[in-house]
């Protein structure tokens, strides 16, 4: 069979693409943060004004309401940094607090 002569002239372009480098991905690693949390933390962030302020005071009252049977409690002061700077930023809500201290750095590094 033969082809009209417009079909024979046709000319055929290839183009290479480039290889494609992809970030490394692990949902395995077991680490993703800094060894130090804090460093990802401004030096001036409001989360280490409520660090300051609650290290600063003396929390031995609150000794006196723990019971020394059952579970291991969670520490005062981490309570109480979590709390204030969970209602600084107008978060009341026992169950996204709980989220935050899950996902959000500043409430992870408290």
């Amino acid at each position: 069979m033969l082809l009209p002569k417009d079909f024979v002239s046709l000319s055929i372009t290839f183009y290479t693409m480039t290889k494609i480098h992809f970030r490394p991905y692990n949902p395995n690693q077991t680490v993703l943060f800094p060894p130090r949390i804090d460093e990802d933390i401004a030096e001036h962030d409001p989360v280490r004004m409520v660090d300051a302020l609650v290290e600063s005071l003396t929390l031995e009252s609150f000794r006196k309401l723990y019971k020394e049977c059952g579970r291991s409690p969670y520490h005062p002061r981490m309570m109480l940094k979590v709390i204030l700077y969970a209602y600084m930023n107008n978060i009341y809500s026992c169950r996204k607090i709980e989220k935050l201290l899950h996902r959000d750095i500043h409430y992870i590094w408290l």
